[in-house]
């Protein structure tokens, strides 16, 4: 005697949309990270990483500037984007000397304006912090944030 057939969802055919599903999504994000990953040489920053680009970044950190600036759309929204201040406040032709007097001028003590502190950078810190912000600029974002001030 045969055993009637269920038109019914079994354990079976369960089990095999659970692995083929489960195949099928681990293939597409295999997929996606080797495209990614053949993206970056393409997307890198082409310009090398110098110690005073280095030392830049951790007077970044230091003075916790994310804490209220984003950088490349990362950080707190309390004050500008940084990621494009060189470039926007002069590039070659300016770019440092801007910043460099606008760290120095802080607070600048104008009414109904958010003050940023005066963190008493050397010469030295203020040139390594220029190079940090002058390397982030470089950095090919593919146009973020879509905002020029952030």
């Amino acid at each position: 005697m045969s055993t009637p057939v269920s038109s019914g969802f079994t354990k079976e055919m369960a089990r095999n949309i659970f692995y083929g599903g489960s195949l099928f999504f681990i293939l597409v994000f295999l997929g996606l990270v080797f495209h990614t990953e053949q993206q970056i040489p393409e997307r890198s920053h082409q310009e090398a990483i110098t110690d005073a680009v280095v030392r830049g970044k951790l007077i970044w950190e230091q003075n916790n500037c994310v804490g209220c600036h984003t950088i490349l759309g990362e950080g707190a929204y309390f004050a500008p984007e940084l990621g494009n201040v060189y470039q926007r406040r002069g590039g070659d032709a300016g770019g440092a000397d801007f910043i460099k007097a606008w760290l120095k001028a802080q607070p600048s003590g104008t009414p109904g304006r958010r003050q940023m502190p005066q963190f008493n950078l050397t010469d030295q810190q203020l040139d390594d912090l220029v190079q940090f912000l002058k390397w982030t600029n470089n950095v090919n974002t593919e146009n973020w944030p879509p905002n020029i001030e952030g």
